[in-house]
């Protein structure tokens, strides 16, 4: 069978030869029934009916790998999708680098490996859970298809997790797609595995810092993984990328637009000084003070998921050859990093600062690292926007040891330009660094929905262009009465 295409008969659509594979199609199938129930019950409320104009993959050609058709969400095709494989790949860093990849799971590494790739998988249903009622205050038809082709593809990811854990973990791997099933986003006796994915999506600036921030860490971490010395895993992730663009496209252009609809409102109304809330307020739009407090808590939130800055497991996946780098292939060095140094910040004597720690164990940190240079290449350009009209205000990343729950800083309380602050101190000045109760009922009183085909609410601007170039009153779903 021809890899850049995927057979579309049967229950599953997938380019992995399923249909000779009868022990793992098989499992796959009754796997299907409990994730089709957990759709019913976690997945978009309300709209489970509704026509959603959504892309599908149909290939793995990035020339020309979707289409576009009108489908009722739980009718998506969720399907099975690895990138072509690479002839001869080597595996690309690590004890192992120079040697063929793996088509099967080494046994020295196989719980590794299973680990990461169940964490992998949690992610995905996790954030679907997080933004079920979103739909129900969206502030456009664009903003809701939108919204919906995210959970349809985070769906697809944890099946892409689960066929690995089906196809090469045997009944390990079946218990642990069953129990990708069971936990629940936030649950207090079964919650998702890591913090960040436990948080509620309570408002559309959420979801859209959300898609910004905590989509692009799974970006890095695919990123990561697509380096991966085992070849399915690889193949899996890298056509993962090509639908997570999209996500962190919606994020970066969802907050690019309310801060567009803010700084045009400003404008109108004569308001120079950005700082004043209450006339902001008064115009139906969400200041650009409070757009920085929802920045540094997603900013933070997420810096969680990179774990520890110093981390023997992070060590021990890049030595076996499981988990590379950002971008690992493009890194001119050993790839190996037995003898290398890394410069890592940490709390020394109740002070921040930065030491040089061995490579190999640095590995969070340095994948942390690329993860804020995209982010704040991400907010420049919002404040290019901000910039357009005059007003004399800057969007700033805080500092990394600001409201951190997980690695060094998760011990202090520091200000986000990264001092130490006594708990007094912070409980003072908490309001003005992170949203605060007059903030969230403030930005919750904005979510009315609007679902008229070309129409936006009050506090976003429309898009630059359609998606797949429609006009901008183009019915994107066709809510089911």
């Amino acid at each position: 069978m021809n890899i850049v295409n995927v057979d579309y008969d049967g229950l599953i659509p997938n380019n992995v030869g399923l249909n000779s594979d009868t022990r793992v199609k098989a499992a796959l199938e009754k796997w299907h029934l409990g994730y089709i129930n957990w759709w019913h019950d976690m997945g978009p409320e309300g709209f489970q009916q509704s026509l959603v104009y959504l892309r599908t993959a149909v290939s793995v050609d990035p020339k020309g790998w979707a289409k576009f058709d009108y489908v009722k969400m739980p009718d998506y095709k969720w399907g099975i999708l690895l990138a072509p494989e690479v002839p001869d790949r080597k595996i690309p860093f690590g004890a192992h680098r120079g040697e063929k990849v793996w088509q099967e799971v080494p046994g020295e590494y196989r719980a590794m490996l299973r680990r990461l790739i169940v964490i992998q998988g949690d992610t995905e249903p996790a954030s679907v859970e997080q933004q079920r009622f979103l739909g129900k205050t969206a502030p456009s038809l664009y903003d809701l298809r939108n919204l919906f082709q995210v959970n349809v593809e985070e769906g697809r990811h944890l099946w892409a997790m689960v066929y690995l854990l089906q196809k090469y973990f045997g009944a390990e791997g079946r218990e642990e797609a069953e129990e990708l099933l069971q936990r629940r986003s936030g649950d207090a006796d079964t919650p998702r595995m890591l913090g960040a994915f436990n948080e509620e999506t309570p408002d559309w600036l959420s979801f859209f810092m959300f898609t910004f921030f905590t989509d692009r860490d799974g970006k890095m971490q695919l990123e990561a993984l697509a380096q991966s010395g085992f070849d399915p895993l690889s193949r899996t992730t890298r056509f993962m990328l090509t639908e997570e663009a999209h996500h962190m496209f919606v994020g970066e252009t969802g907050v690019g637009r309310v801060i567009e609809r803010t700084c045009d409102e400003m404008k109108k109304a004569g308001i120079a000084d950005p700082g004043n809330t209450e006339a902001m307020r008064k115009l139906g739009v969400i200041d650009l003070p409070t757009i920085q407090r929802k920045l540094n808590l997603h900013f933070s939130l997420t810096l969680d998921l990179f774990g520890n800055e110093i981390s023997t497991n992070a060590a021990n996946a890049f030595h076996a050859g499981i988990k590379g780098r950002f971008r690992e292939d493009k890194l001119e060095d050993d790839h190996r990093l037995e003898n290398g140094t890394y410069p890592v910040l940490r709390l020394v004597g109740g002070k921040i600062v930065k030491e040089e720690s061995p490579a190999l164990s640095a590995l969070n940190m340095r994948l942390r690292d690329d993860y804020v240079a995209e982010c704040a290449a991400g907010i420049g350009r919002w404040n290019k926007i901000i910039e357009k009209y005059g007003i004399p205000f800057e969007l700033k990343l805080p500092h990394v040891a600001f409201h951190r729950q997980i690695g060094e800083f998760s011990k202090i309380k520091a200000d986000i330009d990264g001092n130490v602050l006594a708990e007094a101190d912070w409980k003072k000045k908490k309001d003005d660094f992170l949203p605060s109760n007059t903030d969230r009922a403030y930005i919750e009183s904005l979510m009315k929905p609007e679902s008229r085909p070309g129409q936006f609410a009050s506090w976003i601007a429309a898009p630059k262009t359609g998606i797949d170039n429609k006009p901008g009153d183009f019915e994107y779903v066709k809510i089911a009465e």
